[in-house]
């Protein structure tokens, strides 16, 4: 499918921030349609001056105010008439972060049947009562959606695959007020095709005003939750047998299912709160054996990494269900340590660094470096007991579907845990700008090596590592030739009973020479995995990638758009 994009600008006297909105709409190459739902004086004609057929701006107005759905919905038809196939959702009052827009349009291009999401990232300004009722919508789409993880259903700014959309309007009518944007989002879920999130950051300025009826937009909001959940059965039953079979045919890290769901997250925290570590500990015990028993992909992954690790030991070990069981308990303790970490509950004498010297030369000396870590062992837990100058130097990449529960929680107990974070599914080139500055002012960077890559099977290399060929990512060999900087190697080990860190230095510069780059790069990534083989070894239960790590992509690319 050929995608052709345009944006949907809904306004009800929302003035301010429009021609901005638009000109930065227009910079993209997106046609605009502004939709004023029958805005009084002096709105009306202050958003009629911005009609521009001649530089794609098309003003088109509703007789009266109708509701923030009917002017989307209007936005639909004209759009589909002009022959678009995606349309992109734009609120008008500028909350929203527009850099984020072209990752949208790339996920569409990617992906022409996605319905791609705005996840909002708040911050302090978002008004109290706004949050406790995003919080109940919340809950109720997860319950419509069947689904823990919390989804954003309210965020103004969305892409949608209009083909998808015609066929859902058909159907069913759709709320017209501010109910329109919690119930496409939940039947675009019903409807089956793919869902992508994209964290996008939202303020709310002091001088910004909302069209939010209290008694009138809450009562019609409660309304649509009650319908769809009343007739939300054969969607479920349909949405239900898609997850199974997605659950049976993924395997990748990233699109499995966490198991470990926001509400889990947070009772672990409280538990922690309540009864300290050991009384965690007992807590998660219940919880550790349901999903171990639950999940046999898990379990087969499990038995699988420690057969060969031990093998390669020289141990004969055949790892049954206990072992599984003992592993994941060893997950389980992982969390609630960096939990204790964050918190005040573990003291730094409990971290021993095996180079402490060179670990504080190389901080006193102000240089950016490249930080290669990976999920053997606990290095969460020497980050939260770093001294404050130095873990402020520390940002860290992360994927933001699978960290971002696990650091939302954690900030509610300390508010600066975990900040340092980029939140990535891949690095662009707005991204690698803001790597850049960092490394310039002595920030590490730190980047996982041993999971491939989120945007599917792209930029790998297969390499031996315990014996059989495993696909390693090239990115942080592509990131570390990029940046230019110095690379290191940090792994948190825990050995009888106190964490050990372990920090070397892995190459003083990366270089990839372009006639040759993919040689150079399964070499840095079978140098890696030769590391990742030392540590992992010292004590294999501190694995923690529960997945088929020897799954070898069917295709492999590289890019060669990099210098």
């Amino acid at each position: 499918m050929t995608v052709k994009c345009c944006a949907i600008i809904p306004s009800y006297n929302h003035t301010q921030s429009i021609g901005k909105i638009s000109e930065r709409l227009l910079e993209l190459g997106l046609a605009v349609f502004i939709i004023d739902d029958g805005s009084d004086e002096p709105a009306r004609s202050i958003i009629a001056a911005h009609h521009s057929p001649d530089k794609q701006v098309i003003v088109d107005r509703l007789s009266v105010n109708s509701g923030k759905g009917a002017a989307v919905i209007r936005g639909f038809d004209l759009a589909r008439a002009a022959g678009f196939t995606h349309a992109l959702q734009v609120d008008a009052d500028g909350q929203h972060d527009l850099s984020e827009v072209e990752r949208f349009i790339i996920a569409a291009r990617e992906q022409p049947e996605a319905f791609v999401a705005g996840q909002p990232i708040f911050d302090t300004t978002l008004p109290r009562s706004r949050r406790i009722s995003r919080s109940i919508t919340h809950f109720w789409v997860g319950v419509e959606t069947m689904t823990a993880d919390p989804v954003d259903s309210m965020c103004g700014l969305r892409l949608y695959p209009l083909h998808r959309v015609t066929r859902i309007q058909e159907a069913n009518r759709l709320g017209r007020r501010m109910n329109f944007d919690v119930e496409i989002f939940v039947r675009l879920i019903w409807d089956g095709g793919p869902v992508v999130l994209i964290p996008v950051r939202v303020i709310y300025p002091p001088d910004n005003f909302s069209n939010f009826n209290l008694f009138r937009d809450t009562l019609a909001i409660s309304a649509t939750h009650t319908r769809l959940v009343l007739t939300m059965l054969p969607a479920a039953t349909a949405l239900w047998r898609r997850r199974l079979r997605s659950a049976r045919s993924s395997s990748h890290w990233s699109i499995m299912a966490e198991r470990g769901a926001l509400w889990g997250l947070k009772f672990l925290a409280l538990c922690y709160r309540l009864a300290g570590r050991t009384g965690c500990m007992i807590a998660v015990i219940p919880v550790t054996l349901y999903f171990n028993l639950t999940n046999s992909s898990v379990r087969r992954s499990s038995r699988e990494f420690l057969s060969r690790a031990f093998h390669a030991k020289g141990i004969d070990y055949q790892p049954g269900w206990f072992a599984t069981f003992k592993h994941a308990l060893a997950f389980a303790r992982k969390t609630v340590d960096t939990f204790a970490a964050w918190l005040g509950g573990v003291s730094a004498q409990n971290v021993v660094a095996e180079d402490r010297s060179g670990l504080t030369a190389l901080a006193q000396s102000g240089e950016g470096i490249l930080l290669i870590v990976s999920h053997v062992g606990n290095i969460d837990i020497s980050r939260a007991l770093l001294d404050d100058a130095l873990r402020a130097r520390i940002k860290v990449l992360v994927h933001t579907a699978n960290a971002e529960k696990f650091a939302r929680v954690l900030r509610t107990f300390r508010p600066d845990a975990m900040s340092e974070t980029i939140q990535v599914s891949d690095v662009d080139p707005g991204t690698m700008f803001v790597l850049r500055d960092a490394i310039e002012c002595g920030d590490w960077i730190a980047t996982a090596a041993d999971r491939t890559p989120v945007r599917g099977d792209q930029r790998v290399s297969v390499v031996p590592f315990l014996g059989k060929p495993a696909p390693f990512p090239q990115g942080p060999y592509i990131l570390a030739h990029l940046l230019e900087c110095p690379v290191y190697l940090m792994f948190c080990i825990e050995e009888d009973g106190r964490y050990r860190l372990y920090f070397e230095k892995f190459a003083d510069r990366i270089d990839l020479p372009r006639r040759s780059r993919e040689q150079a790069l399964s070499q840095w990534a079978e140098r890696f995995a030769r590391r990742l083989e030392v540590y992992c070894l010292i004590d294999p239960f501190q694995w923690y990638n529960f997945f088929d790590f020897w799954q070898v992509p069917t295709s492999n690319s590289v890019s060669d758009d990099l210098h």
